[in-house]
């Protein structure tokens, strides 16, 4: 059978990292993610990262299809929810500031 293509992309804040794999029919994402060498090279730990197929969440034993993209998610560095709940805030005490 014909091997299949995937991109493994893994957004930094100054760069996009975009890997391109032929890969046999079958492989899964853990073993795409461990040939494609970005796990080594950006120090991740495949036991913490998130990922997702064209921005699903997705799990490491999903296998692949041809033409997939692989996302490697980074943590979020402020919950949205706290940010919006400031947000509010901040609005309450101008309003009764002016």
């Amino acid at each position: 059978m014909e091997n299949i293509t995937i991109e493994i992309c893994y957004a930094l804040p100054d760069k996009q990292e975009k890997i391109t794999l032929k890969l046999p029919p079958e492989t899964n994402v853990e073993t795409a993610l461990i040939q494609s060498k970005i796990l080594e090279k950006y120090s991740l730990d495949i036991t913490k990262i998130k990922v997702g197929i064209y921005s699903k969440l997705t799990k490491l034993n999903t296998i692949l299809r041809d033409k997939d993209r692989i996302e490697i998610y980074r943590p979020l560095i402020a919950d949205p929810k706290e940010v919006r709940k400031k947000r509010a805030a901040e609005g309450k005490n101008m309003k009764k500031n002016n």
